[in-house]
């Protein structure tokens, strides 16, 4: 039943044409992500960071030349975390050293989404180190260049669909022409890139409590206890209302940034609240969705338990709580000082 809902309402977004591009793609991750949030991963990957990033970073060949791979046969993953190098992602030992009109890639990337289907890569490598962050460069790099090699899944926790893995570098070469914007560049890319991509993990968490409560509140309206469906009691009521109350506030921030990001604004502040409190939202509405199922919520025979599993990551990937914390406390600051 789910399925059929999220198919249907994203055929409807598509028709109705709401928003801008990217408008519309945030939705569709929230619908997606109702039914599995594992399949939203990769979905949001391509549109929030590897498509944006070529899209207005990418010289005309580039375009030309991925794009419409990008569009039709080709999986795209973002390479930056490393084993050293998480919440500081700038402190990356991935080496890009010239040599002729050529780079040569060392080093290895973490916890990469996609990386098992991925045909083509955004890495993130220094091609200066003496320079610190600013010799950051944002190379293309395909999959099968040679020295390039993806390392055994993670077994993980939740998002169990969305293969994990490391990717190594062993003296990978790839031509001049496949810098993303200019050498030493590549750290501005990542901060803007990241940004926007914030939202849509916060649509996936979005995506993930109302699945989830969509899931769960059919189920108390049929339990009968004490000659009555569990729902008509007061207390359970009060719970479900204050759920749907906090989900309905996640999707006004996640959309508000959305707009932001349309209209050109700064979104800096509004998309580290929608993401952080969005995985809020979803780690609690799980959690009390499996309170109200009570012995059956804590069988794999219902999604919930999946759902619960699946939300976890919204606090950890692209940027952690404490990450967005300091971000919104920077433009809190900046804004009164300049009040």
């Amino acid at each position: 039943m789910l399925a059929e809902i999220a198919r249907t309402n994203v055929t409807d977004i598509v028709k109705c044409g709401i928003g801008s591009d990217f408008m519309r793609s945030i939705i569709a991750i929230e619908q997606i992500a109702k039914v599995d949030p594992a399949v939203s991963v990769p979905i949001d990957i391509q549109i929030t960071l590897v498509n944006t990033i070529l899209m207005k970073l990418g010289t005309e060949e580039q375009k030309r030349m991925y794009l419409p791979r990008l569009a039709n046969d080709t999986i795209g993953a973002f390479a930056l975390s490393e084993p050293t190098s998480g919440s500081d992602a700038f402190a990356m030992k991935t080496l890009a050293k010239k040599d002729g009109s050529d780079y040569i890639l060392n080093g290895t990337k973490m916890w990469i989404s996609s990386a098992g289907i991925a045909g083509l890569f955004i890495v993130m490598a220094n091609a200066d180190p003496s320079k610190g962050y600013k010799g950051i460069t944002c190379f293309i790099v395909e999959r099968d260049s040679p020295g390039l090699t993806v390392g055994k899944p993670e077994i993980k926790l939740g998002i169990c669909a969305s293969g994990t893995h490391p990717v190594h570098f062993d003296n990978v070469r790839v031509p001049e022409i496949s810098i993303l914007g200019e050498v030493g560049q590549g750290y501005k890319i990542v901060a803007g890139s990241l940004n926007e991509g914030r939202i849509g993990i916060a649509a996936q968490q979005l995506g993930i409590a109302q699945g989830c409560l969509d899931a769960t509140v059919p189920y108390t309206l049929e339990r009968i206890q004490f000659k009555q469906p569990i729902f008509n009691f007061q207390g359970l009521q009060y719970q479900i209302a204050k759920i749907a109350t906090h989900i309905e506030c996640a999707r006004l921030l996640t959309y508000n940034a959305a707009r932001l990001v349309e209209s050109k604004t700064d979104f800096l502040k509004q998309a580290s609240m929608a993401k952080y409190y969005s995985a809020e939202v979803a780690q609690h509405t799980c959690t009390k969705c499996i309170d109200w199922l009570g012995g059956v919520g804590f069988t794999k025979a219902f999604i919930q338990e999946k759902m619960y599993r699946d939300c976890k990551i919204g606090s950890i990937y692209e940027g952690t709580y404490n990450i967005q914390m300091n971000t919104i406390a920077k433009c809190i600051e900046k804004e009164y000082k300049n009040m």
